[in-house]
Formats: C-alpha cells, sequence, structure tokens
C-alpha cells in the first residue's frame, strides 16, 4: 500500500482515535508535577490579583516563554473555563504530535503500514522515561515542552523536504514556547545539513569534532544556596546516572548505527541520513554534558541540560521502530498488533496509576477532585481571600497520597517556597537561591513545628494560612479537614 505524506480524512480520524487511546492510556492530570510553575503564569494574566507573594517563583519561566499568552488568549477568546481549555489544548497537543510524527514517518517508509506503525508506537510510549533526563515524551498535563515537541518534530519533517523557510516557522513557534526545547531540533537540523553537504567527510571517516557547534559560555559562580539546588538535582549531571540511564544513551545509538547499516538494503534513503545524522548528533550532546558535567566551576551550566536531546532522539528513534516492526514483524496480522500493543499499553497504564494512585487515572474537567489534598486545595481557592499566603511542608508535593499535585496552580493562592517544584525554578535561575533557600530554611523542619513557629512564620513572611498533614497541630482554628489535610488560620 502506498503512503500519504498529506493528510486525508481517514488520517484525521485514525489520529484522533489514537488521540483518545494515549489520554485513556497515559491520563491526564492538570495540576500535577511541573503544571505548578507553568500554569500560575497563565492564571496570573487571566486574574492579576492572584500571587501577590512569591510570584517570582513562576514569573522567571513565564517571561522567557509565550506559552502563558498563548494559553490565556485562547481561553479569553472561547470563554472556556480555564480546565475546558487547559484540556483541550493537551488534546491538541498529542494529536498534532501525532500527526508529526505520522508526516515524518511518511518520509521514511514506503508503505501506509509502516507510517501508521511507527505513530502507534509513539502513542503507546508517550509516558515512557527519556533515559536519566526526568524528562517524558509527553507529559500527562498540558506545559510548554509538549507544544515545543510536536513543533520540534515538525520542523524536522519540513527540513528533509527541503521546505526550509515552513521549517523555520516551526522553529520560531517552538523557540516561543520553550527557551530551551527548540535548541535540540534546530541543532539536529543544522547538523543534519551540514553532513549532507559534506557527505564525503563521513564516508572518509574524518574527525567529528569540527562539526561540535556548542560553545560553552562563561559560567557564573555558584553560591552555598544554589549547590544545595544542583545537589537535589543530580539528574542534571551525567555522571550521577545509573548504569540503565546510561544505556538508554547507548542503546539508541547503537540502534541508529544499525538502521544507518540495514536502510539502503530497504532502499531507506532518509532512514539511512537521519540516522547517521543522529548518532554524530547523540555523541556531541554526551561531550557536551560532560564537559559541563565534570569540571566544578561548571555547575551553574548543568542546567542547560544537554542530554534534553534525547527528546528529540527518542521521538525519531520511536517512529523508525515502529515502522520496521510493522514492515517486518507485524505485517497484516491483527493478532500480531494485539500480542505487542495491548500488552505495552496495558504496561504504560499501571504504570502511570502507580504514580498517581490517589487520583483518577484522567481528571476530567469539572469533575470533582478524588485526591484529598487537590480538594484541600480546591476548597481553598473558593473559600479563602485572593491575598492570603500559605505555608506548606516544603517537601508537600512527595506525601504519599498527594501524587506531586500543585498548590499554587490548583489553590491559585500564594505560599512560600517548595523543596520539589521552587528549587527546579531556582537551578534555571540562580539569583533566586538566596531567597529560596531562606523561605525553606524557615520552614524546617516542618514535621517538628508547633503554634509559635508557624506564629514566627506569620511575623517574618505575613503568612497567615497554613495546610497540614492530619493529626495537624492542635489547638488551630481549621474551617476545613479531610482525612489527609486541614487548612488553618495562623493565630
Amino acid at each position: 500500500m502506498s503512503i500519504s505524506r498529506q493528510p486525508s480524512w481517514k488520517a484525521v480520524f485514525g489520529l484522533s482515535l489514537l488521540t483518545a487511546g494515549a489520554v485513556l492510556v497515559h491520563g491526564y492530570h492538570p495540576f500535577a508535577e511541573d503544571a505548578e510553575i507553568y500554569l500560575p503564569g497563565v492564571e496570573r494574566i487571566l486574574h492579576p490579583e492572584l500571587f501577590p507573594v512569591g510570584r517570582e517563583f513562576f514569573l522567571s519561566h513565564a517571561s522567557l516563554t509565550f506559552f502563558p499568552n498563548l494559553v490565556a488568549l485562547s481561553l479569553r477568546v472561547t470563554h472556556f473555563p480555564l480546565e475546558t481549555g487547559l484540556f483541550l489544548w493537551h488534546v491538541a497537543s498529542i494529536f498534532l504530535l501525532l500527526l508529526a510524527c505520522w508526516e515524518l514517518s511518511g518520509l521514511f517508509f514506503q508503505n501506509a503500514r509502516a507510517q501508521w506503525g511507527g505513530v502507534c508506537l509513539v502513542a503507546a510510549l508517550l509516558t515512557i522515561p527519556v533515559a536519566g533526563t526526568a524528562l517524558y515524551i509527553v507529559d500527562q498535563y498540558l506545559n510548554p515542552r509538549n507544544l515545543a515537541a510536536f513543533a520540534g518534530v515538525f520542523m524536522v519533517a519540513r527540513m528533509l523536504e527541503k521546505k526550509y523557510v515552513r521549517a523555520l516557522l516551526w522553529l520560531v513557534f517552538a523557540a516561543c514556547m520553550h527557551p530551551l526545547m527548540w535548541v535540540f531540533p534546530f541543532s539536529f537540523c543544522v547538523l543534519f545539513l551540514v553532513m549532507q553537504r559534506f557527505e564525503y567527510l563521513w564516508r572518509g571517516k574524518a574527525a567529528l569534532a569540527g562539526l561540535l557547534w556548542f560553545a560553552i559560555p562563561v559560567a557564573p559562580p555558584s553560591s552555598a544556596a544554589y549547590h544545595e539546588v544542583a545537589r537535589q538535582h543530580g539528574y542534571f549531571y551525567i555522571q550521577n546516572w545509573q548504569w540503565y540511564e546510561w544505556l538508554g544513551i547507548v542503546a539508541p545509538l547503537l540502534l541508529f548505527l544499525w538502521f544507518a547499516r540495514i536502510a539502503p538494503h530497504r532502499q531507506w534513503s532518509q532512514v539511512e541520513r537521519v540516522s547517521r545524522a543522529f548518532v554524530v548528533y547523540g555523541f556531541i550532546y554526551v561531550i557536551t554534558a560532560l564537559v559541563v558535567d565534570l569540571p566544578a566551576r561548571f555547575e551553574t551550566l548543568a542546567r542547560l541540560q544537554p542530554m534534553r536531546c534525547l527528546h528529540l532522539l527518542y521521538l525519531v528513534m520511536l517512529v523508525m521502530m515502529g515502522g520496521f516492526l510493522s514492515e517486518y514483524l507485524l505485517k497484516n496480522k491483527l493478532w500480531r498488533w494485539l500480542l505487542l500493543f495491548v500488552p505495552l499499553c496495558s504496561g504504560m497504564f499501571l504504570a502511570q496509576r502507580s504514580l498517581f494512585p490517589a487520583s483518577a487515572h484522567v481528571e476530567w474537567p469539572g469533575a470533582t477532585a478524588k485526591n484529598p489534598w487537590a480538594q484541600a486545595f480546591v476548597w481553598i481557592r473558593q473559600n479563602t481571600p485572593v491575598d492570603a499566603v500559605f505555608a506548606l511542608d516544603p517537601d508537600y508535593m512527595n506525601i504519599a497520597g498527594e501524587d506531586e499535585t500543585g498548590f499554587r496552580c490548583l489553590a491559585e493562592r500564594s505560599r512560600l517556597g517548595d523543596r520539589v517544584k521552587d528549587d527546579g525554578v531556582v537551578s534555571m535561575f540562580p539569583p533566586l537561591a538566596q531567597v529560596w533557600w531562606a523561605q525553606v530554611q524557615a520552614q524546617t523542619p516542618w514535621k517538628s513545628f508547633s503554634t509559635a513557629d508557624l506564629t514566627r512564620l506569620k511575623h517574618t513572611y505575613d503568612v497567615n494560612w497554613v495546610v497540614l498533614q492530619q493529626p495537624g497541630i492542635a489547638g488551630l482554628d481549621c474551617p476545613y479537614q479531610n482525612g489527609a489535610a486541614q487548612v488553618c488560620r495562623i493565630p
């Protein structure tokens, strides 16, 4: 069966079914994990009175991307509620990523079965970890990385078609969405074009050093507070990766070498060229990661996270793997497709349930929260003053059953800095380190806090509310509590 590179209505319908299936398999948690960093920027554009305290912990990111402006504008134009708009954006980002992979797969393979095989494998593995980078292919919530992901794949596809103006437009969109993730598809495209221009260098086994485009800037000095942040983000430093995370680097590069070797015999010219380029691409970024990782004086440069290059590499690898499997193993046998994808999707589903055991697998817009911590945060949003300032356990997102639900983005109230997400912001923006460290220390040791400690927080930071894990602290006025949490006024 011949392939199509322009989606027909049947292709759109098929991609829509895959998108729906992907959401059901991988789940949806709109206020989880890094949503605590990205969503407050959207909420503050829609409601400028929000977050009178602590806004620096999310505006640092928001100032480098048009993501919050784009999402807020869409909500104002459509008049959708926030949760509905976020869900539709999330679904659209998955659909567009699958569409981009479908088009890329069509450039690699000569028949529709292989083209769809690549897309199906990506859809089944959206939440697979990308080696030791702390990234998924697509997160379970809307964020700028998801939008930059499909833009990057579209950019590579347009570059392979030699439609450079369109590729540039996708580059601009990706750069507007995420200040870092656009670098990787751009650098790959530059490398690919250089290798095509000087292909004889590859054939002649010339040195690869001349292909290095990444210039190491001067590292800013590292403070004691920033060193504490860096210590908590071991995945920034490739020397801290476990053996299986290193395998997540080596195995894909070996796979690309194998694809480059077999592709000429199958007339997969684009597979051969792209595979060769990804071998060099991966090699260059590994060397770069070692350069910014091993010398202590480059500690603050590690926040650039050069190994995030693996995100694009994994996406293209899955497209090629899916195409190859469907062509030479699955073929037109339905039972073979089911034998591969049913266990694969089941495993991904169970993995996501284990990550968010106390929450609904798909947190539909407008549905009542199942998670008791989320219930407490929703009560806060509906029943406390907009200018209220809260204190919580700095490690509250790691409490069993909390499911990494973000307070700031769900409660829409100010809080003091935490150790789980705000330190991630500090790792990218070192000038915030001293402010963050002082707030965290003021809330330590949280589990031993008394009423006097809370009063001290009130005098130092104007904190007037606190969220406590049950059984809480005796003697406080707590207008809301459930089996997991209490919301209390500080006297």
